[in-house]
């Protein structure tokens, strides 16, 4: 009886979905975070008995004919981008992207990652890096008697000191699109690597390019939707409910089966 293992494919399926909306749930206030959505296909069909296939002398066909599903598998978990509200933070390196776009990150093995996290720090050296120490790339340091810090919506960094009126312009933070972002690897850490399915990365000045603006003494909060994640959980649950009594029904099946004498 094949109903026990297509009901098996189907509480994998959703057990992989639960998987999905807990993490959403448990990053729902991630900076920058986007929701992720678990995709599903059918699996192959059995062909009992073709469309189409003549079943007489006359030339009589099938007009739909027996297809037998085998059951579900996972296709696909999709990174829905969307734009998170902006929370005003105050803080002189924390920017937020306002559009497409991603700072560029320099790992401790050299490799480039990208994030939309823009929760910037200051180093002991006075190197801007993020919130686990990779440095923002194009590198920009800020000397130790700098009084303020100001980034206009193009990435311009400047310093202001007590002896001068006039900022002093330490560098500029580029921003990075890809033809596909949802094709981007998550490695942790808000951190994303390149792939072949995302394309390699423009580099361009914000607001050039299709790539959005940053804006100084804000944050991007999480996309997560609290009422949809719960809304799906419970589709879920009541999903596997129903291939768990599936599994139950053909396992009654199965025993009157083998009461027969």
């Amino acid at each position: 009886m094949r109903a026990l293992k297509i009901a098996a494919t189907g509480m994998s399926a959703q057990q992989m979905r639960v998987e999905t909306i807990s993490n959403n749930l448990a990053n729902m206030s991630t900076t920058g975070y986007n929701t992720r959505r678990a995709e599903f296909a059918d699996l192959h069909y059995q062909q009992y008995a073709r469309a189409g296939t003549i079943t007489a002398a006359d030339g009589t066909v099938l007009p739909t004919g027996i297809q037998l599903g085998l059951g579900v598998r996972p296709s696909a978990v999709t990174v829905e981008l969307a734009q998170g509200a902006l929370s005003a933070t105050g803080g002189d390196l924390d920017v937020a992207i306002e559009g497409q776009g991603y700072l560029e990150v320099t790992l401790p093995s050299g490799q480039t990652a990208y994030t939309r996290d823009g929760a910037l720090k200051r180093s002991s050296e006075g190197l801007v890096v993020t919130s686990d120490g990779y440095p923002v790339s194009p590198e920009i340091v800020i000397p130790p008697e700098a009084r303020s810090i100001s980034i206009n919506g193009d990435g311009e960094v400047y310093a202001y000191f007590s002896e001068a009126a006039e900022g002093q312009l330490l560098g500029q933070i580029g921003l990075a699109g890809f033809t596909n972002a949802k094709g981007l690897e998550a490695m942790g850490s808000n951190l994303y690597l390149e792939t072949e399915a995302s394309g390699p990365a423009n580099v361009s000045t914000p607001g050039l390019d299709g790539l959005g603006t940053l804006r100084q003494g804000y944050l991007e909060d999480s996309s997560v939707d609290p009422v949809r994640e719960i809304t799906e959980l419970i589709e879920a649950q009541r999903g596997y409910e129903l291939n768990a009594k599936v599994i139950s029904a053909a396992d009654q099946m199965l025993g009157a089966t083998t009461q027969i004498r």
